[in-house]
């Protein structure tokens, strides 16, 4: 379809200001991280990869905005598949990094293909509930429920229980946007929550397997509850996050000059906890910028599905949102130590090259559907 300028007349330049935003904080956030500022330090690779991840993805964002966005419904099996053949072979071939195989060497560069599963499931789900007329019983919901399920089990035998989750609330979000039965996602989803707190709880008191949990998310479980059980251990990461962010007070220490960072008290402080490095660094002020960045980013995007002018593309943002959202306050909730540790990136802020990609590419999908929100206006 050929591309008519006047589509940017409907563009919402909140949103790519507020990305390019986050971008800049985070790219400061790293250079600290990863101490730009000591004599011989290596760490210049991690923001030059930083800058060429955002570079990528802003262009990929770009060529996005000439394509209409209802053309992924004409590939969704497509993208499925390939999906679906991409995350088998990071399960057989893929590198195994701290206790699971996420990464996949495509020759000049490593991907976390688990990041990109997020996009691929948001499109495929948007396009089948979309051609779905009723989603009021078990049967209307098998399709979509096992496009949902594959990749969500080959993430999970990745032992990458976080971007699950992700998979997870964008399911159940799109589900509930597209008009599921209500009552039916209280008790399947309801009852299911609670059958794995229960697992856990009689696994803690009474020793039964979890077969679904390795020790160490059980032990992120058990710190998350209580870090001062042993703090030189399973709760040392939450306990020195949360020292890091008190200790930045009203106004931070002043970039480069964070002890918790510095010093290599804080663990993955470039990408888990950047959050963190930002809190000591920049303090509250800091922490309330990020805070109200995002908060306007998601204004934004609801905006954008309020105004889509199709389920199709209402599906599309909505899913974005969500995956957004849990990433968001999953992340930061986790240096505070009111969420558990799941090890997923705060979006544009965490270093990360598949992930900034990934976040950037969402925000040109919903970019996408923004622009082509109504009649164009001559």
């Amino acid at each position: 379809m050929q591309f008519n300028k006047k589509l940017f007349r409907n563009l919402n330049l909140y949103i790519p200001i507020t990305v390019i935003l986050l971008i800049v904080i985070g790219m400061f956030a790293i250079s600290s991280a990863v101490e730009l500022n000591k004599v011989g330090s290596s760490g210049s690779i991690f923001l030059k990869k930083q800058i060429i991840a955002a570079v990528l993805g802003i262009i990929t964002a770009i060529i996005i905005q000439f394509i209409d966005y209802r053309i992924f419904k004409e590939y969704a099996q497509l993208i499925f598949g390939s999906m679906v053949i991409v995350l088998v072979m990071t399960h057989l071939y893929g590198a195994n990094v701290s206790g699971g195989r996420r990464w996949l060497d495509i020759g000049f560069v490593n991907i976390q293909p688990s990041e990109l599963a997020k996009i691929v499931l948001i499109l495929v789900l948007a396009t089948i509930l979309d051609q779905k007329k009723e989603l009021n019983s078990l049967k209307d919901l098998i399709l979509p429920f096992g496009y949902f399920l594959v990749p969500f089990l080959l993430i999970v035998f990745e032992n990458d229980l976080g971007t699950a989750l992700v998979l997870l609330v964008i399911f159940v979000v799109m589900l509930y946007v597209a008009g599921a039965n209500k009552k039916f996602m209280y008790v399947f989803f309801g009852g299911g929550f609670l059958s794995v707190i229960g697992l856990i709880t009689s696994h803690v008191i009474f020793g039964t397997p979890l077969p679904f949990l390795k020790e160490y998310q059980l032990n992120r479980l058990i710190a998350f509850v209580n870090p001062s059980i042993d703090p030189q251990g399973i709760g040392y990461n939450i306990i020195q996050s949360k020292i890091a962010l008190g200790s930045g007070r009203l106004t931070g220490k002043g970039l480069f000059a964070g002890t918790q960072n510095q010093l290599n008290f804080l663990p993955a402080k470039h990408t888990d906890f950047i959050f963190s490095v930002i809190g000591e660094e920049f303090g509250f002020i800091g922490v309330l910028i990020v805070l109200v960045l995002f908060l306007l980013l998601f204004w934004q995007l609801f905006n954008i599905a309020f105004q889509a002018k199709d389920q199709y593309g209402k599906l599309v943002v909505t899913g974005i949102i969500a995956m957004f959202f849990f990433h968001v306050v999953e992340n930061i909730g986790m240096t505070m130590g009111v969420m558990p540790i799941t090890g997923i990136p705060l979006p544009f802020i965490s270093y990360g090259g598949t992930s900034m990609v990934t976040s950037i590419v969402a925000i040109g999908l919903a970019l996408n559907v923004n622009i082509r929100k109504k009649k164009l206006q001559f």
